[in-house]
């Protein structure tokens, strides 16, 4: 999606490049995709992610920031750490993968670490990574370490590019390896953090899948399930190499990510294309913050709340923690009354209610104590509705039991 000539790129580029305006296009990473496919029914999210725009930096300036990502603290332990593995040819993260995927010594001294690139443009690298995959499954009996490769995968449409801290190679199979700073104590990791990381590396193992299905002229397996009998496709199992208990040596923790995998595959494959998307969109919509010379922002804030507000979201409390925009959603969410805020439970219940306004109206129906309405076919109340006039009178009689008033 990196477009570097404007002539000539296809329609539907050309306007996501309008979009964005003239600042740098943010790359879809693993953590935003995991939380784009937790949330296939957000539009807004889509089309912003699919433009490259700078989510933080729009918030910043609606005026309702988001404290999202993770702290710089936590940034610079996982780099330390990292760079720490990877002293005297890789030899310290070498150890832990040795003895879990089973390789000889002997053979871990032939490792071979072809370059990727790291300073080419992302399409480039893509490429260079595709070809160093496919020569390192070509040769089952060597042993190649592909250090942050770029992997594309098609999401609704549109390219993105991602980026595993490393993908090992082994007898024709790979298997991704994410460097993760939290500990490992007494064997076992924090369950959020661990739930975390297998979202984000059932991502890349979904990239890879569709290279190495690319390589073999096939198509992707139907069944997310399935193992790929195919070169350099990937293991269903990851390993997470984190400090051991509060030390700085390397442990590598296998993690199936199957069930993460299924779920990427199901909800990614609901997302509306971007094509549909930017149809729907009205002309002259833009989410440019028209920078000025030092760099800030200078667009005004109810001209950039009309543009996000021409793209439908689909708000649930839960984007608090993995959207940027979380805030301004909500904040429209409460201002509209919309019953999305009470989350996807309440939404799903309520039926055809679209407003905590309207279930109010309905629950009032038989929470006052009057005579109890019909509910019969014909009565203009549905299931839903039904359920809340139901609620209201139960709550009603237990204040009233209670002496509640």
């Amino acid at each position: 999606m990196n477009v570097s000539h404007l002539g000539q790129a296809s329609p539907p580029l050309r306007r996501l490049s309008e979009l964005r305006g003239p600042a740098p296009q943010r790359s879809l990473d693993a953590r935003a995709l995991a939380a784009l496919a937790a949330n296939p029914g957000c539009r807004r999210r889509a089309l912003l992610d699919a433009a490259g725009v700078d989510k933080t930096a729009l918030a910043q300036q609606l005026g309702r920031p988001a404290p999202f990502g993770q702290s710089p603290f936590a940034i610079r332990r996982g780099l330390q750490f990292e760079s720490r593995l990877k002293r005297d040819g890789y030899a310290v993260l070498l150890a832990p993968l040795r003895r879990r995927l089973g390789v000889p010594e002997d053979e871990a001294l032939s490792l071979a670490v072809p370059d990727l690139l790291p300073s080419a443009s992302p399409a480039v690298r893509a490429e260079r990574t595709a070809a160093a995959l496919a020569e390192a499954a070509a040769d089952p009996a060597g042993w190649t370490l592909l250090d942050h490769p770029l992997l594309r995968l098609d999401v609704a449409g549109s390219p993105a590019y991602l980026e595993p801290d490393a993908v090992v190679v082994h007898a024709g199979r790979c298997t991704v390896v994410e460097i993760k700073s939290f500990p490992v104590l007494d064997g076992s990791a924090d369950p959020a953090n661990v739930g975390a990381a297998a979202r984000q590396a059932a991502v890349y193992v979904l990239a890879l899948q569709e290279a190495a299905a690319r390589l073999a002229g096939r198509p992707l397996s139907a069944g997310p399930y399935a193992v790929q009998d195919l070169p350099g496709a990937p293991e269903l199992t990851v390993l997470l190499v984190c400090p051991k208990d509060f030390s700085s040596l390397p442990v590598a923790v296998p993690v199936d990510v199957r069930r993460e995998l299924a779920v990427t595959r199901r909800q990614l494959s609901r997302m509306t294309r971007i094509d549909q998307l930017l149809a729907a969109l009205p002309g002259g919509v833009t989410f440019d913050l028209a920078r000025d010379a030092s760099g800030t922002p200078t667009r005004p804030a109810g001209e950039l709340a009309a543009a996000v507000a021409a793209v439908p979201a689909a708000y649930a409390p839960e984007c608090i923690s993995t959207c940027e925009l979380g805030f301004h959603c909500r904040s429209q969410a409460r201002c509209a009354g919309a019953v999305e805020q009470l989350g996807r439970g309440v939404r799903g219940e309520l039926g055809a209610l679209r407003t905590v306004a309207e279930a109010l109206a309905a629950a009032e129906q038989g929470g006052g104590g009057g005579p109890e309405p019909a509910l019969e076919e014909g009565s203009g109340l549905d299931e839903a509705a039904e359920r809340l006039v139901y609620a209201a009178r139960l709550r009603a009689e237990a204040l009233a039991a209670g002496g509640v008033r």
